[in-house]
C-alpha cells in the first residue's frame, strides 16, 4: 500500500492543510531497528513532521530536522528530500535507561541543553549559497511544540502541527496561513483571512491522536472540515530510501586504514558495519578487505553511512 501526503486549500486560498499517515514506510524505518516504544514515538512524529516541511520546499534537495539533547537520547534525525524519500537515525547515551514513559523533555532535554536544529540543503548551489541552519532550545512537551516555536522563532508564516506515531502508523496535520495573496492573483481581504485562519485553527485543534493513527486521510479531512469547501491537490507519494551501499562503506574502510581494518580482522574474522539510518549491516571477510584496499587506488572514497 502507497503511503500518501495530501494537500488542500481553503476556498479563499489563505489557509493551507496538509496531511500524511504513513504505514510501510514507518514500518520500512524500523526494520533493521529495535526502538522502544517511547523511542518510536518521537522518531515517528518528526518523520511526519519532517514530511510535511519537505512538501514545500521551492528546490531540490532536502529539509533535515534534528533534535539533540543532554539525555538518554542524545540525537534524532530525520532527512526528508524534495521527492519525499526519507531516512532517519536515532543515537542513543550509553548506560542510560529509556522509560516507557519518557517524553521529548526527559529523554532529549532533562538538563536544559537540548536544541532543535533545521537545515535546509539544495542539492545543486549556486556560487555563495550556503546550506540554511536554524538553532533553537527545545521547548514544548512534544515535538509540535517544538517545531511550532522553530516556526515563530524564523519569522516564517503562522503555522500550526498536530503529530502522533506508534508501531504501526506515524501521521501529522499541518495548518499554515499563507501570504494575504490568492493563487489565483486576486488578492485576499486581509479580515477576510484572519477569520479563515482563526476558524480553521480551532476546527483543526480538534483534532485527537487516536484519530490521527486510526483514520484515513479523507475521513479525517472531511470530519474536521465537512462544513468548509477545500480545493484537493494531487497525492504525493511518501517512502523510504536510505542512500547506503557496499561501495560507502568500502570507502570508509579505506579511510579507516589497511592497519586498522587487519586489527579487526584478527579479532573478528570479519567487518561488519551497520547504516546509522536503516541500520543493514555489511560484512567483510578477509578476501571482501583486500579487495578494498586492491581497488584503493582505482575506486572513489565514499563518505561512510554515517550523519555528522
Amino acid at each position: 500500500m502507497t503511503d500518501l501526503l495530501k494537500k488542500y486549500l481553503f476556498e479563499d486560498r489563505s489557509v493551507r492543510v496538509q496531511a500524511v499517515r504513513l504505514h510501510q514506510t514507518w514500518l520500512d524505518a524500523q526494520t533493521n531497528h529495535q526502538y522502544p516504544l517511547a523511542i518510536k514515538r518521537l522518531l515517528g512524529e518528526l518523520v511526519a513532521a519532517s514530511t510535511l516541511l519537505a512538501a514545500n520546499l521551492k528546490f531540490e534537495g532536502s529539509l533535515l530536522l534534528q533534535l539533540q539533547g543532554d539525555g538518554p537520547i542524545s540525537l534524532l534525525v530525520v532527512e526528508c528530500r524534495a521527492d519525499l524519500s526519507l531516512r532517519a537515525t536515532v543515537k542513543l547515551r550509553d548506560g542510560h535507561a529509556v522509560p516507557a514513559d519518557g517524553t521529548l523533555q526527559s529523554l532529549m532535554n532533562p538538563g536544559g541543553n537540548g536544541r532543535f536544529i533545521v537545515v535546509l540543503d539544495p542539492q545543486r548551489k549556486v556560487p555563495g549559497q550556503q546550506v540554511y541552519q536554524g538553532i533553537v532550545p527545545i521547548i514544548g512537551e512534544s515535538v509540535a511544540e517544538a517545531l511550532g516555536h522553530y516556526m515563530q522563532q524564523s519569522e516564517q508564516l503562522d503555522t500550526q502541527l498536530w503529530l502522533a506515531a506508534d508501531e504501526q502508523h506515524a501521521a501529522g496535520v499541518l495548518l499554515q496561513r499563507l501570504p494575504d495573496q490568492g493563487g489565483s492573483g486576486d488578492v485576499t481581504a486581509p479580515g477576510s483571512a484572519a477569520q479563515t485562519w482563526e476558524r480553521a485553527s480551532a476546527l483543526a485543534a480538534t483534532i485527537k491522536g487516536e484519530e490521527l493513527l486510526q483514520l484515513d486521510i479523507d475521513t479525517l479531512i472531511h470530519r474536521l472540515f465537512w462544513e468548509e469547501t477545500l480545493v484537493a491537490f494531487d497525492p504525493l507519494e511518501v517512502r523510504w530510501r536510505c542512500t547506503c551501499s557496499r561501495e560507502k562503506v568500502a570507502g570508509m574502510l579505506r579511510m579507516l586504514g589497511r592497519d586498522e581494518v587487519e586489527s579487526i580482522l584478527s579479532e573478528q574474522d570479519q567487518v561488519e558495519v551497520a547504516c546509522d539510518f536503516c541500520g543493514k549491516p555489511y560484512r567483510f571477510d578477509a578476501v571482501d578487505c583486500a579487495r578494498v584496499f586492491a581497488g584503493s587506488q582505482t575506486l572513489p572514497e565514499q563518505d561512510p553511512p554515517t550523519v555528522h
